[in-house]
């Protein structure tokens, strides 16, 4: 038997699709995870990240995973990754008919607008939300200069 490359006939549109295909990427690029977020594509997991005078604080909604799932390592002082698994539930006797949560593993690296202490980093994680407390570098830490005349 012989086999052959299926090629439509009107190649043109295909070639317009694939061109469209690579314009959105590029568009999505731009945006990044809001323009992701907006087409329901947002990175996994989503985070929250807010700075006080001390520290940055950081929550992420990880549903179902324990603390034996989950690894937290910091890079460079300012690089905070998330790497775990979610596994999905064992189905015995039971057929799915749908499956909305995504299951499997998973890294999400988010980059720190400042340089964290990562040796007084605590974490917690309570009913499915992570919590991590990131003390800010003491070279991150605002210093007051004072005039002499």
């Amino acid at each position: 038997m012989f086999w052959s490359r299926w090629v439509p006939s009107n190649s043109a549109v295909w070639d317009q699709l694939h061109d469209l295909h690579g314009e959105m990427n590029r568009v999505l690029d731009q945006w990044g995870d809001r323009g992701r977020g907006f087409l329901g594509m947002a990175s996994f997991p989503a985070v929250n990240v807010w700075e006080d005078a001390d520290a940055l604080e950081l929550e992420s909604e990880l549903p179902g995973l324990e603390m034996n799932d989950l690894e937290i390592y910091v890079t460079g002082h300012n690089q905070l990754t998330l790497k775990g698994e979610r596994k999905p539930p064992a189905l015995e006797k039971a057929q799915a008919h749908r499956q909305e949560r995504g299951f499997g593993s998973f890294v999400r690296t988010v980059v720190l607008p400042v340089a964290i202490d990562e040796n007084k980093i605590d974490a917690r994680l309570e009913h499915g939300v992570l919590h991590l407390r990131l003390p800010k570098h003491e070279a991150a830490k605002p210093r007051k200069i004072e005039i002499k005349a």
